[in-house]
């Protein structure tokens, strides 16, 4: 009885005695930093902070060891001395590319990601798709419009061969009014993006329209640090606002709103007056049993004017500057509202099913004359295209791991596009239309479902899966004299085979087969009744990662690339193209150093040799494609408050038609950024084209004829690149 009684006052002691511990953990500016783990080193109870710094550890004792860690700063060991309110500062540890692994991931691409995203994070929405190596862009409608795209020997136009999604939404307009594909990505807030998941190829079975040269994949933060506003003033009455603000944040819910707001007259003669509004809500949950929720909304508009594509021969004479226009009635306006769930649902240890469901309202209108009086000599040839869809969509896939050497996976989705009153049409001054050339509605729907099978044994690991797509379309003319509603159907399976052999945490090779392919407009499929209109792509990579020493990371492939027969619809023009087999080979080298703790160095060099198939050899060449790029970039990161690069990208001179004998000049460009933060304050100065260098971001090889011509001329017409344009930007966060 004694002893049950000595044993109660124990226990009664250690209850009274242990305690909840609440506290604050902040950086050395006095941010608070989430995902912190707090750990009670004697009772093993642990505890992260959420998004506003803030933890609570159950069951501490008076004399507990507590150790504080988090990858990227300096860990704490503390002895607890009281039950107060606890306040800990963590010191910044560097980036260490030597902590970097090379990991068993068919992916291999993604560890060069996260590095330079460490290391240079994104500042604008360009920077978004320039962060995949070999990817160049370019803007030739004011801002506005969706970049055009060159990957891999590629002009992808504005995204007809590469697959781009954020958070499992698809960026990708189907039978777009502009052209198959079209991606715009100016519904992005940059600083809502977290990862950036990217590869070359088409050799993964969960990504299947468009992605022949390859695929990039955004995913936004599901929690924001601390709540922000900046303020970025420029050249050319350029003005940009973001705001980011926490609404709710602990260990299980998040919540935030980012709001951004761009406008900028452009460097060109004519004002651009380009204007863009974007608003993004995120809600975040973890489920007691495991499962995770992502439920977010997000609305876009924009507006602008555009100096369009000019010909060499207006500024060479003096007709025009480098910078001028000979219609400055181009522009439009477009929007999107987006709204995405996203579900993980754990069903044990070894599976998990994820769920992503999408609804998407976009309208889009634009103006253009890239002709100016071939066609009409009196009126102009300005034409319209103008459309108003709604995508819904979901993609489910379930994983299983079978054992230690078998994972298997298992996919299905749904995409249809709804797209009403898609117009080309010749018109005037925006406001008078003349003739319409085309009109209709299409309704396309894109039904899918894939599997795959993960072996791993010992230094290997080989990936087997088969994707097989269905495909519908419709149109309707409306400019038929009788009713028509025509419909084709069309399905194609698309195997895929992957070797990976991991010699050692320092060096590892792979091996990528796969069959991919490309929808083509659905205004195609009906003119070709349905034939040789999903054009298939065989490719292979073969290449390498090795870290020959700690800090130093180096990756290469060679790659092949065969492209099947395709018809193009020409939505300037409103007519089919057919375009031939084509095929394209080349070297991709990515080189990653830390020099020191702070400065680093990046490269990418690529080099593509493309060919058309079908084609007499010296009159095979593909117009536009890139033969040589190259990035190279040197970052200082945390350098006592300071942070900045100096990058340079290169693009080499390309054919622009099929015979070279007319080429498309390359360009070199260097940007420069510096920012210098103090606590909760932080100050940068961004500079495009250090060096002023006079450029052509984009090139056409195009037939025109100006008004005070009487015969057609043939020549290149380009868009000027930016000149030097400083920006200066104030960010105060809390």
């Amino acid at each position: 009885m004694k002893f049950l009684a000595a044993f109660g006052c124990f226990i009664l002691s250690i209850s009274l005695q242990s305690q909840s511990l609440n506290g604050l953990i902040k950086d050395d500016r006095g941010t608070p930093i989430s995902d912190v783990l707090v750990r009670d080193l004697v009772s093993k109870t642990h505890a992260h902070t959420d998004s506003s710094g803030k933890f609570t550890l159950e069951n501490a004792v008076i004399g507990d060891s507590l150790q504080i860690s988090k990858q990227e700063f300096v860990t704490q060991k503390i002895i607890l001395t009281s039950f107060d309110f606890l306040t800990i500062s963590l010191g910044e540890k560097p980036f260490l590319l030597e902590e970097v692994t090379i990991t068993k991931s068919l992916k291999y691409l993604n560890t060069i990601s996260k590095i330079d995203l460490e290391i240079q994070p994104i500042s604008n929405s360009q920077d978004l798709l320039r962060k995949v190596p070999g990817l160049f862009i370019g803007q030739h409608a004011g801002g506005g419009k969706a970049e055009q795209i060159f990957l891999r020997g590629f002009d992808c136009d504005h995204g007809t061969d590469i697959n781009v999604s954020v958070d499992g939404m698809p960026v990708n307009m189907v039978s777009h009014a502009h052209g198959q594909g079209y991606a715009d990505l100016h519904f992005v807030i940059p600083e809502t993006v977290d990862n950036i998941d990217f590869d070359k190829g088409s050799y993964f079975v969960d990504k299947g329209d468009f992605t022949t040269a390859g695929f990039v994949s955004f995913n936004t933060k599901n929690a924001l640090p601390n709540s922000s506003l900046s303020f970025e003033g420029g050249q050319f009455d350029t003005f940009r606002t973001v705001a980011l603000f926490n609404l709710l944040s602990n260990e299980n819910q998040s919540a935030y709103f980012a709001g951004e707001y761009m406008m900028t007259d452009g460097y060109f003669d004519a004002p651009q007056n380009f204007n863009r509004i974007n608003l993004f809500g995120k809600y975040s949950a973890k489920m007691n049993n495991g499962d995770k929720l992502a439920l977010s909304v997000s609305h876009f508009k924009s507006q602008w004017d555009a100096s369009g594509q000019i010909p060499d021969r207006a500024v060479n004479d003096g007709t025009i500057s480098h910078f001028g226009a000979i219609d400055p009635n181009e522009g439009g306006n477009t929007g999107r509202t987006n709204f995405n769930l996203q579900y993980d649902a754990k069903i044990d240890e070894n599976t998990h099913i994820k769920n992503t469901a999408y609804l998407s309202k976009y309208d889009f209108e634009l103006y253009s004359n890239f002709t100016f009086f071939l066609n009409d000599p009196l009126n102009g040839d300005q034409i319209k295209q103008k459309e108003n869809r709604t995508i819904v969509g979901f993609q489910s896939e379930y994983n299983e791991k079978l054992n230690d050497k078998w994972l298997f996976k298992l996919g299905a989705g749904l995409r249809n596009d709804n797209n009403k009153n898609v117009e080309l049409s010749h018109t005037v001054n925006r406001n008078t239309v003349l003739e319409y050339l085309s009109l209709g509605n299409v309704n396309q729907t894109n039904l899918f479902s894939y599997s795959s099978l993960d072996f791993t044994s010992g230094k290997w690991l080989v990936n087997a899966g088969l994707r097989l797509d269905y495909f519908k379309f419709g149109y309707e003319d409306q400019l038929a004299s009788t009713y028509t509603n025509q419909t084709q159907s069309k399905a194609i399976l698309s195997p895929k085979l992957n070797f990976l052999y991991t010699q050692n945490e320092k060096l590892q090779y792979f091996l990528k087969i796969g069959k991919g392919f490309h929808s083509n407009d659905t205004r195609v499929v009906v003119a070709q009744k349905g034939e040789k209109i999903l054009p298939e792509t065989y490719g292979a990579d073969l290449g390498f990662n090795w870290k020959p020493f700690p800090r130093m990371i180096v990756n290469s492939a060679i790659w092949y690339l065969y492209l099947a027969q395709e018809f193009v619809y020409v939505g300037d023009e409103a007519v089919v193209e057919p375009s031939g087999k084509t095929q394209r080979a080349g070297f991709d080298f990515g080189f990653r150093y830390q020099l020191t703790n702070w400065l680093f160095w990046n490269t990418d060099y690529t080099y593509t040799h493309a060919r058309s198939i079908d084609e007499p050899k010296g009159n095979d060449y593909l117009p536009l494609a890139p033969v040589h790029t190259l990035m190279n970039g040197f970052s200082i990161k945390d350098l006592k408050g300071f942070s900045g690069s100096l990058r340079t990208r290169f693009l080499g001179d390309r054919p622009a038609n099929e015979d070279n004998s007319v080429v498309a000049k390359g360009y070199c460009i260097t940007d420069f950024s510096v920012n210098y933060q103090i606590r909760k304050v932080s100050v940068g100065i961004n500079i495009d084209n250090i060096f002023n260098t006079k450029w052509k971001e984009t090139q056409f090889l195009t037939e025109s004829r100006l008004a005070s011509e009487t015969d057609p001329v043939e020549e290149i017409h380009f868009t000027a690149g930016t000149p030097f344009s400083a920006r200066l930007i104030l960010k105060y966060s809390w």
